[in-house]
């Protein structure tokens, strides 16, 4: 039996999600891994905060309830680096909510602990992890938008941290 598992890049203005099952052992992903979906929730910058944030609070209810997953990895927020912070804080606030409404405990993820997981490096540019999730996932094209290739990576390195 397999292990679903929804990662999630969180942001106001664009949620990256990447959703997939955990196999063990697969012919055709080197992880073990098939990607079930991946996308984005977006929110208009024009639109009051509020609302924008309760937008990502139905959309991924909305994921959640569709997919059912087993687990729940999350990118860590990262103060120093972000001009946003506030408000990516806020998101990630309603994406918690979310999850202790739905009984699901996140694994957390800092940047590099992915880029490690993923890469073997921890400093490693996106390029280098987008192309990461591609080989590992067999597809045949990096995932667009980046936020979505994001939220694939997050799940990733939750299963290879089983």
């Amino acid at each position: 039996m397999g292990k679903r598992i929804l990662g999630l890049d969180p942001g106001l203005a664009i949620l990256g999600f990447g959703v997939i099952d955990g196999v063990g052992t697969s012919a055709t992903t080197s992880a073990g891994a098939e990607v079930i979906d991946f996308g984005v929730v977006e929110t208009p910058a024009n639109t009051p905060v509020g609302d924008r944030l309760c937008t990502l609070h139905d959309d991924l209810h909305s994921l959640i309830q569709q997919f059912k997953p087993d687990l729940v990895a999350l990118e860590k927020l990262f103060f120093y680096r972000m001009g946003n912070t506030i408000l990516v804080a806020q998101a990630r606030g309603v994406v918690m909510l979310v999850l202790a409404q739905h009984q699901l405990s996140p694994v957390e993820f800092t940047p590099a602990q992915i880029k490690q997981a993923l890469t073997g490096y921890g400093n490693a540019d996106k390029l280098m992890v987008q192309e990461s999730v591609m080989r590992e996932l067999g597809l045949p094209k990096i995932p667009k938008p980046d936020d979505a290739a994001d939220g694939l990576a997050v799940a990733l390195t939750a299963w290879f941290q089983r």
